[in-house]
């Protein structure tokens, strides 16, 4: 595509070159092969979802294996809603316990719960396999080293006040 330019909401927008629609569309079929890949190994060695192996990994990440909600909420860029109802559902499995803050009535913390650590602990070692796999040992160091600085200047351009 040359450089055409999309007319929206008043304001001029330049069209992705054909490079950049190559590599935006290729970042995004990417993330849904991949999240699909790791959610097919986890459902096959655990009964664990992808969303409950990243709240468990943010949860144990902490020695205490405790987390204010919203805390939680943030780490995961997940809607305060999204991750009280999945929470929920954590603790019906007994993954997570909710507890009361007491320096706060409204406020909740997460806290893993031992058959969570368990859970996590036998999944742990199939999804880094996983992730090594298909990320980590097709790369070389530096396209590796390139990915996270890559990544990480992509997340700095989209913080929340953005």
């Amino acid at each position: 595509m040359t450089n055409q330019h999309l007319h929206y909401a008043g304001a001029v927008t330049e069209w992705l070159t054909d490079e950049q629609q190559r590599a935006w569309r290729s970042l995004q079929f990417m993330k849904v092969r991949l999240d699909e890949c790791l959610t097919r190994q986890l459902a096959a060695v655990s009964g664990l979802s992808l969303p409950d192996y990243s709240v468990l990994v943010a949860l144990t990440d902490r020695e205490d294996g405790r987390m204010r909600l919203y805390e939680l909420a943030e780490k995961l860029s997940w809607e305060k809603s999204r991750l009280s109802h999945h929470v929920t559902r954590m603790a019906r499995r007994d993954l997570v316990v909710k507890e009361r803050c007491d320096d706060d009535r409204r406020g909740a913390f997460v806290a893993i719960t031992k058959h969570g650590r368990t859970e996590i602990a036998a999944a742990a070692p199939g999804h880094v396999a996983t992730v090594r796999a298909h990320v980590v040992d097709p790369l070389s160091a530096e396209q590796l080293r390139s990915m996270g600085q890559i990544c990480e200047t992509i997340l700095a351009s989209l913080t929340p006040d953005a």
